[in-house]
């Protein structure tokens, strides 16, 4: 079992207009409402390439009730969620059918009470029992320690199972002292973390900082790892334009994917752009379009770096 910890659960609606202009009404073609958050996007790749996998984190309130009613619905992830007394929150992407872009509006998520906390905590312990692998993923909620992903990352570590850190801030700078098996920075975040903006440089240090590989996400230029067994830079077959919300959390999947599989690093870094790039592609956010996933596995560059 896989096991992805997103204590930022979120309700994600998505608008399509068919052009987005400030100042103006808009009148909405279409609106899908999947269960978010980032770990919550992961388990559900995750499902859809025939992995056993469970999310825990929080829930709470009208909005985290459709959350559980919607991932109950789909196929495949396990419900191990802990309830809390705020609402979960709820992120609308608003899609311009015109231009392709995103607009992406993200509220703060629920207060969590030390009690709440400690109720997750000893069911995290419990999941990490029957977890071949983990993925701590997204922001933190307001009164969850600033710290939390740190501990998060020694307790995996000490029950032995291998742990995916993909975070940013002061979270994501304290989780990797605790030395996660992998993090995966997009390119804003490796710049903030390190203060270089040289993607190559950039990796190496956070490697240095505690992960034991670093894959960053460069966007349209793919990912670059900096990994114990080499270097690598993949990048998708052709450029695409199309709906970004969910892409990062497909590569996380793929990852955790190749690593359960025990695949090579160039195969783990093919699946998880290909993953990525599907994403993109598809209308709705956090989805895959599988119609194209095997064209483009098949498309994927991978070179040293």
């Amino acid at each position: 079992m896989i096991l992805t910890v997103t204590l930022n659960t979120a309700l994600d609606i998505t608008y399509r207009v068919p052009s987005l202009r400030p100042h103006a009404s808009h009148r909405v073609t279409d609106v899908t409402e999947r269960p978010g958050g980032k770990g919550v996007n992961v388990a559900r790749v995750l499902a859809a390439l025939g992995h056993e996998v469970t999310v825990t984190g929080f829930v709470g309130g009208p909005a985290g009730q459709v959350l559980r009613e919607l991932l109950a619905e789909a196929s495949g992830p396990v419900d191990a969620l802990v309830p809390v007394s705020g609402a979960t929150r709820r992120t609308i992407a608003v899609v311009s059918e015109l231009t392709g872009d995103t607009t992406q509006l993200n509220e703060p998520g629920p207060q969590i009470t030390p009690a709440e906390w400690a109720a997750f905590l000893g069911r995290y312990e419990e999941l990490l029992s029957g977890a071949a692998a983990v993925a701590l993923c997204g922001s933190l909620p307001p009164g969850v320690p600033v710290g939390a992903y740190a501990n998060l990352v020694r307790t995996a570590r000490s029950a032995g199972v291998p742990v995916l850190l993909d975070t940013s801030g002061e979270p994501l700078r304290r989780g990797v002292a605790a030395r996660p098996d992998i993090i995966k920075p997009n390119a804003d975040e490796l710049a903030e973390l390190t203060g270089s903006h040289e993607p190559l440089r950039a990796t190496q240090d956070a490697r240095r900082r505690g992960a034991h590989a670093v894959v960053a996400s460069l966007g349209a230029d793919g990912l670059l790892a900096v990994t114990p067994e080499g270097r690598w830079h993949a990048t998708p077959p052709a450029r695409v334009h199309g709906n970004p919300t969910g892409a990062g959390d497909s590569a996380v999947a793929g990852l955790l994917s190749g690593l359960t599989q025990q695949l090579p690093w160039p195969d783990r870094l093919s699946r998880a752009v290909a993953l990525s790039t599907a994403t993109v592609r598809a209308p709705a956010a956090g989805e895959f379009d599988r119609a194209t996933y095997g064209e483009l596995l098949a498309g994927v560059s991978v070179t040293t770096a």
